[in-house]
């Protein structure tokens, strides 16, 4: 039985997780092995990667990396590389939120939720696309999140505007390289229960109420449930397949409904 990914190399950035479950990294590595990818899981916490080697059935390698440092990333497009010999896909996984509008969050927290959330998909798409081009092609899914495109209960104008930057970072690139065979596109996740949730959110948003918080997420998604981090991998899963090739510079929102509601 073939899968839908059979001899392509695969990049997933923040592979790992905060914690035990369904981040989006981490579901998308056991997907994508799953489908037939050689997958180079990169994060920067080893225990984090380890668990998810764990989970895979498949071929899957590891690297550590701080995706804000160009040169790291490089050296990690590299190694990629030497191991598997190509790239064919790049999934960029890394994020995570502040809360606070433009008075409460600091300068040095806007700052760090634009290189955390934005900086480093540029820098992946600066390394990853030159050795696309030279292959032929490729296929580029990027993370952003339904607050890049609305207010979704929480003040957090860092995030927010990273995410949103990463949409449109998505559509300019597509254009620019369609005609090197390089496809981009996005995928915006809702209020999905993924171990974040427990790990940062609830002490940011509920005073540490899991239940609560996790009460008022549910509350605002039409289907009645949450997804996790496994429907925004089959999202991915999809545009970084061939089935997606006359797909490109577009989203796939991931969310239950939320953003379709008005109020």
């Amino acid at each position: 039985m073939t899968g839908r990914l059979d001899g392509k190399v695969a990049i997933i950035t923040g592979a790992g997780s905060v914690g035990p479950g369904w981040g989006n990294g981490r579901a998308a590595a056991v997907l994508f092995a799953r489908e037939g990818a050689k997958v180079f899981a990169v994060d920067l916490n080893p225990d984090a990667l380890a668990e998810t080697v764990g989970m895979v059935e498949g071929t899957i390698s590891t690297h550590l990396c701080d995706v804000t440092d160009s040169a790291a990333v490089a050296g990690m497009v590299e190694a990629c590389r030497a191991e598997f010999g190509r790239v064919d896909i790049l999934v960029n996984n890394v994020g995570g939120s502040r809360p606070g509008g433009p008075v409460e969050l600091s300068e040095q927290d806007w700052q760090s939720q634009l290189d955390y959330n934005l900086t480093s998909v540029f820098l992946t798409c600066k390394h990853v696309i030159p050795v696309m081009k030279a292959q032929g092609g490729g296929a580029i899914v990027n993370t952003a999140s339904t607050s890049g495109t609305r207010f979704t209960g929480s003040p957090q104008v860092g995030y927010a505007s990273a995410k949103a930057g990463i949409i449109q970072l998505s559509k300019v690139t597509a254009v620019q390289h369609a005609a090197d065979g390089i496809r981009v596109n996005t995928v915006v996740p809702g209020q999905l229960h993924t171990p974040m949730v427990e790990a940062r959110l609830a002490g940011q948003r509920a005073g540490g109420d899991v239940d609560t918080l996790l009460a008022q997420r549910q509350s605002r998604i039409p289907l009645g449930f949450m997804g996790d981090g496994r429907d925004t991998a089959y999202a991915a899963l999809y545009l970084a397949s061939d089935e997606a090739r006359f797909v490109t510079g577009t989203e796939i929102v991931v969310d239950g409904g939320m953003t379709a509601r008005c109020d």
